[in-house]
């Protein structure tokens, strides 16, 4: 069976070390010590190596199965779903006037890598709920907003996003799920939705569906989209539940991955459902639950790759295979393990560098949720909106290609389904294609984000670099390891935007041809940042007298890694982009 360990020590390190989480001025932060961040962290790592990790295996064998018109979710995943609840893990960040904890979302966010890594399609039923749960906190009414999230925060009922259908995905102007109005103000949802996740199980006592359709009349396109809640049980004014509503399971999907995630096709026959926001205002309360789950998914994309590379370390100290071209290493035994191997270490490092540092960028991003939230902080808002494509599309893209690379570690008995490492790479696969697949993100990052408010966020985001190189200059080792190797990757950036503007306007295939090298260069860019902040604080943190050196030493040694094999992938990319759009549209259809 695969083994998780909560990386709790890594985790401390950038909310403290890095971050500084305790001596932020963002309400609620003073109280994040290391004490406290450390119990959290520790508590959600047993139940996500203890519980969940055990069950991982189980969902992808057994599935999902619908019986009677309702999914059964695997064996034990119910009685886990409870734990989860009790443990009150569903209701970190949410509001207490709700029932919720009213942690920082960075909390939230560094408890869910833990419970991702563990049992990815297991989490998704909570983590769809809290972004469902924030859809209606920020656009529902007061009625609303009582009548749904204490129930939505303890998971006692369950949320879901509706979104795709038959005929339209990305496209969701062309959508056919109409809602007409009725006297009582409520709406007939009618039509059907299909790769909805957590569409329906039997862990919760009602599933609240937030669903887009059009109110008949309305303008034509993505302008007269709507959003409804929709649940699967009508919930009576006293709270309690009524008739089963016009919802049901068309079918559950089989899938690559995910296998323990009830993947829906649910058809809406008349179902009642209450405008959530505003009349063809839909795109703009969804949004609100997409682009946290987007982040969900970046994190989904480094916890899958970092579960993967645990195992991956773990088989390469135990596994004999050849001698040390040096010199015999093991010479009690009959082959010295993998781990001797130049390209073993190659392959791990890649691993190791990028999920520290993604880890680090996703939570820097949660920090930047946290002060646009709460500090009502404008210049955080339109940062954490310019690098989420990049999160949710750099670090999907390669947590599933690390989670193969730890898959190659194993050679053959990676390909075994016994190993478990065949369930991390296509369970992180699906992180590349949902929640608007990771083309959607690179068009997404050039044709909106980098001109939002007249480029100004992509700019602080460049001064931010620049300043942090010229206020940290006059270590000779550091400036060479870490900040002249992120000066060139930036200048890398700064130059591909550059070609957009010179060649974009006047052929805008220039711009979109080079999106997704361009998405890559600024993951890149992002995750070189992160590691300059975190060889700074390591250095530092040495220079004070920690006690663990070890673990400091280690970090530096990765982040010179980064800095010196990945970060200069900026330059292939920069020389994509700067060759335009010749040679990618040179073929008519018909030659393909």
């Amino acid at each position: 069976m695969p083994i998780y360990n909560a990386p709790i020590k890594d985790m401390q390190f950038i909310l403290h070390d890095l971050l500084k989480v305790s001596e932020q001025d963002i309400p609620g932060f003073d109280e994040l010590d290391r004490d406290f961040t450390g119990a959290v962290l520790e508590e959600a790592g047993k139940v996500a190596s203890e519980v969940l990790a055990p069950l991982n295996g189980v969902g992808d064998t057994e599935g999902c199965v619908l019986e009677n018109g309702t999914v059964r979710t695997p064996k034990g995943f119910k009685e886990a779903f409870k734990q989860m609840k009790d443990g009150g893990w569903t209701a970190m960040d949410c509001d207490p006037q709700y029932g919720g904890q009213g942690l920082p979302y960075i909390m939230h966010m560094a408890a869910q890598e833990t419970l991702v890594s563990a049992n990815m399609a297991f989490q998704m039923y909570q983590g769809l709920t809290h972004a469902a749960y924030s859809a209606i906190y920020i656009h529902g009414t007061d009625a609303q907003k009582q009548m749904y999230l204490p129930k939505m925060t303890t998971c006692e009922w369950t949320g879901t996003m509706n979104l795709t259908e038959p005929h339209c995905g990305t496209d969701l102007g062309l959508m056919r799920t109409k809602a007409d109005p009725q006297d009582d103000g409520s709406y007939a949802i009618t039509g059907q939705k299909i790769f909805i996740s957590a569409g329906d199980h039997d862990m919760a006592d009602n599933i609240i569906h937030l669903v887009l359709a059009k109110i008949p009349g309305g303008p034509d396109g993505i302008k007269g989209v709507s959003l409804f809640i929709v649940p699967k049980f009508i919930v009576n004014d006293d709270g309690s539940l009524g008739d089963r509503n016009g919802v049901s399971v068309g079918k559950i999907e089989e899938k690559m991955g995910i296998h323990g995630n009830a993947t829906c096709v649910m058809n809406y026959d008349g179902a009642k459902g209450y405008l959530l926001g505003e009349m063809h205002k839909g795109m703009r309360a969804m949004f609100t639950m997409m682009n946290e789950a987007r982040l969900g998914v970046g994190l989904q994309g480094y916890a899958q790759s970092e579960v993967a590379y645990q195992n991956a370390v773990a088989y390469a100290n135990d596994r004999l295979q050849g001698r040390a071209v040096t010199g015999v290493e093991n010479p009690e035994g009959p082959a010295d393990p993998l781990m001797v191997h130049p390209d073993i270490r190659r392959n791990l490092m890649d691993q190791k560098s990028f999920n520290e540092g993604a880890r680090a960028l996703t939570f820097w991003g949660a920090y930047l949720m946290d002060r646009a939230h709460k500090n009502g902080d404008a210049e955080a808002d339109g940062l954490i909106s310019l690098m989420t494509p990049v999160i949710k599309g750099f670090q999907s893209d390669k947590g599933f290609e690390y989670a193969v690379a730890a898959q190659q570690v194993y050679g053959g008995h990676g390909y075994i389904e016994e190993s478990g490492m065949s369930q991390f790479a296509r369970d992180a696969r699906i992180a590349m294609i949902y929640e608007g697949a990771n083309s959607v993100q690179a068009l997404d990052l050039v044709g909106r984000k980098l001109a939002q408010d007249g480029g100004k966020h992509v700019m602080a985001f460049f001064e931010m670099i620049k300043t942090f190189i010229a206020d940290n200059k006059g270590d000779e080792a550091y400036e060479r390891d870490f900040l002249d190797p992120l000066k060139a990757a930036s200048k890398d950036l700064q130059a591909a935007g550059m070609y957009f503007m010179q060649n974009g306007m006047k052929n805008p295939n220039n711009a979109l041809a080079g999106s997704y090298d361009f998405m890559h260069m600024m993951g890149h860019v992002c995750i070189g940042l992160m590691w300059a902040r975190m060889g700074k604080a390591a250095i530092d943190a040495l220079a004070d007298g920690a006690s663990d050196t070890a673990f400091y030493e280690t970090k530096i040694a990765t982040g010179r890694y980064y800095m010196a094999r990945q970060l200069p992938a900026t330059a292939l990319h920069l020389a994509r982009i700067n060759t335009g759009a010749d040679t990618v549209m040179a073929l008519d259809a018909a030659q393909f």
